[in-house]
């Protein structure tokens, strides 16, 4: 099974070959590909891919998604946790 997690860009990096930023999913910051989304800035939400931001989002749609991903299982009450503190300021 594919999973496609929201999270927002907190750094973007212009490089040579490949847009390239830094995306925090509740804490966890991890490295991912911008190269599908040019319109992506700071602040921003992406759903994540194998390290590729395949989209962008808004606040509301990143929050539904994760409630939706934690009721049907595929993400743990911890998840929705940090979403609602962290990921996403209410």
């Amino acid at each position: 099974m594919c999973l496609a997690i929201p999270g927002q860009v907190i750094e973007v990096n212009e490089d040579e070959l490949m847009r390239m930023g830094k995306v925090d999913f509740g804490g966890v910051t991890r490295e991912a590909c911008l190269a599908y989304v040019p319109e992506a800035q700071v602040g921003d939400y992406v759903i994540v891919h194998a390290g590729f931001a395949i989209s962008r989002l808004d606040e509301v749609e990143a929050q539904e998604t994760l409630e939706l991903m934690v009721e049907s299982g595929l993400l743990g009450e911890e998840t929705e946790r940090l979403s609602r503190s962290k990921f996403l300021p209410q």
